[in-house]
């Protein structure tokens, strides 16, 4: 079995499109694949198709239905912001340990696990861990989503050292193109590549209509 954590520098950068369309080349190439999003902010119960939740689904051929979404997203907070302020607005609060467990028992659930976290590495899941806690605890390989957005060099980088020292295994860094950046992908990759020479830099170009057919998609999934 193999499992991976999808993290990323910050929000909406890519790690949903990511883990769906890794779902979707491994579900081509007959591989026993599940995935999850345990936590999740600004998901709306009235259109839960919409949400990263009803995405990964949809990836995975299930039904955007209740028990679907209670499985692989069972911490859902109605606030676009980070889970922390985002549960406390409800008058909650994540129990750290129960994310763990069920973290490390969605790792054991197939041939291939995909785990997408929250926000960026540093994103408060309580009042005393962040994500990259969350990721110490499971220790798995992972999979650094960023964007090719003007000053993605820098936390790139940032984030890259961070893992890197707390000794968290960095199986790619993969670059989603921004929409309308005014940096050159190419030039963010290369860039990206001569500063982090021992860990494989993977662009992945915007693709119209969202498509996820893209050689990207098995240049990943044949890493994990």
């Amino acid at each position: 079995m193999a499992a991976v954590f999808i993290t990323s520098t910050g929000t909406g950068i890519g790690k949903t499109f990511l883990t769906a369309g890794l779902v979707r080349y491994f579900r081509d190439h007959a591989r026993s694949v599940e995935a999850y999003k345990p936590v999740i902010s600004g998901f709306d119960p009235s259109a839960p198709g919409a949400s990263d939740t009803g995405v990964i689904l949809s990836a995975l051929d299930r039904g955007v239905t209740e028990v679907e979404i209670d499985r692989i997203s069972p911490w859902r907070f109605a606030a676009p912001l980070s889970p922390k302020m985002a549960a406390s607005k409800e008058g909650r609060e994540i129990d750290f340990q129960a994310l763990v467990t069920y973290s490390r028992k969605c790792a054991a659930s197939a041939d291939i696990a995909l785990i997408e976290g929250v926000g960026g590495i540093m994103v408060p899941l309580d009042g005393r861990h962040t994500v990259l806690d969350w990721m110490l605890e499971t220790r798995l390989p992972t999979l650094l989503v960023v964007g090719s957005y003007l000053g993605t060099i820098s936390h790139t980088l940032s984030a890259l050292e961070v893992l890197e020292r707390r000794g968290l295994e960095v199986r790619a860094i993969v670059i989603d193109e921004t929409f309308d950046s005014s940096v050159a992908l190419e030039d963010t990759v290369a860039t990206i590549k001569q500063f982090a020479q021992h860990t494989e830099v993977v662009a992945l170009p915007h693709l119209e209509g969202a498509s996820q057919a893209h050689p990207a998609f098995a240049n990943i999934g044949q890493r994990l």
